[in-house]
C-alpha cells in the first residue's frame, strides 16, 4: 500500500532543515563531505543535504522539527485551520447582512411583499399556498424582530466568527492552547447543530456535523488533551522522541534510504 513520505514532501516544498551539534562526536556522525562540498543530514528528511547548516549547538537546543507522524498531524490540522477561517468570513458576512437588515428592515419588509405579488399567478396554478408557506412564514417573523434584538445577534455572530478565527490562526502555527479552544468551542455548539438537524436535514448540515464530531474526537486523542493516554507529558514525550531526540538517533546510524540531497 502506497504510503506518503510526509518529510522528503515537505523538505521538497520547504527545503532541510540542517543543524550542528556542538558535541564532536555528534558532529562527526551529522556530517559528511563529498566532492563538492560539506553536507550535513536534514532533521526532518534524514537527507545530507549540501551547504553550511542552519544553526549549531548543543543537541538539546536543536530545533523541533516535526516530521513522520508528528507533519502529518500538523496537515490535518492546518486543514481544519482553513476550514475555520472560512467559516469565521462566511460568519462575519453574515454579521454584516444582519446589521444592515436591522437598519433597513421596514423598507426591506415592503421590497419583500411587493416581489411576493410577482410569484403568485404561479402559485395560484400549482395550487400552492404561498402566504403561508414554511420559508415565507420564517421571513416575515424577522421582519417582526426589534432592531436591538438583531443588533444582540449581529454581535454574537461577530464574536462567533472572532472565536473560529483565533482557532484557525492556532491551529495552523500548531499551538496547543488552539486545540483546547477548538475542541471546547466546537463541542459547545454539537447540540445546537443536532437540534438543527431535527428541524430541518440537508447534506451540507449533515457533513458539517461528521466533520465536527470527527474534529473533536481526532484532537482529543491525538493531541492527549484533558489527560487522555497519559496527558501532556506523553505528548511531549512523542513529540522530542521524533523531533530533538532525532539528533542523537541520527548520530548512531544513518538509514538505508538516506542520500546526498543537493
Amino acid at each position: 500500500m502506497f504510503r506518503p513520505d510526509w518529510n522528503r514532501r515537505m523538505c521538497s516544498r520547504r527545503g532541510h532543515i540542517t543543524y550542528a551539534p556542538t558535541e564532536p562526536e555528534l558532529r562527526r556522525r551529522l556530517h559528511t563531505a563529498t566532492a563538492v562540498g560539506d553536507a550535513w543530514r536534514c532533521l526532518r528528511c534524514g537527507d545530507f543535504a549540501l551547504g553550511e547548516p542552519h544553526g549549531s549547538g548543543p543537541a538539546d537546543e536543536a530545533p523541533l522539527v516535526p516530521r513522520g507522524k508528528a507533519l502529518r498531524d500538523l496537515f490535518i490540522l492546518r486543514f481544519l485551520a482553513v476550514e475555520r477561517f472560512l467559516r469565521g468570513l462566511l460568519i462575519i458576512l453574515a454579521a454584516w447582512a444582519v446589521w444592515k437588515f436591522s437598519n433597513s428592515q421596514d423598507s426591506v419588509r415592503r421590497l419583500f411583499d411587493e416581489n411576493l405579488t410577482v410569484f403568485r399567478p404561479v402559485t395560484d396554478h400549482f395550487h400552492w399556498d404561498l402566504e403561508h408557506s414554511p420559508v415565507v412564514d420564517t421571513i416575515r417573523k424577522t421582519f417582526d424582530y426589534e432592531h436591538k434584538t438583531l443588533l444582540v445577534v449581529a454581535l454574537a455572530l461577530v464574536v462567533y466568527a472572532l472565536v473560529e478565527i483565533v482557532e484557525a490562526v492556532g491551529l495552523w502555527l500548531g499551538r496547543r492552547w488552539a486545540e483546547y479552544l477548538t475542541v471546547v468551542a466546537t463541542a459547545a455548539f454539537l447540540p445546537l447543530e443536532v437540534y438543527e438537524l431535527t428541524e430541518h436535514v440537508s447534506a451540507l448540515k449533515v457533513c458539517t456535523l461528521l466533520l465536527n464530531v470527527l474534529a473533536v474526537l481526532w484532537i482529543l486523542l491525538s493531541k492527549r488533551l484533558f489527560g487522555l493516554r497519559g496527558g501532556v507529558v506523553a505528548f511531549e514525550a512523542e513529540r522530542h522522541s521524533a523531533s530533538l531526540l532525532e539528533v542523537e538517533q541520527a548520530a548512531g546510524t544513518v538509514p538505508d534510504g538516506a542520500t546526498a540531497a543537493v
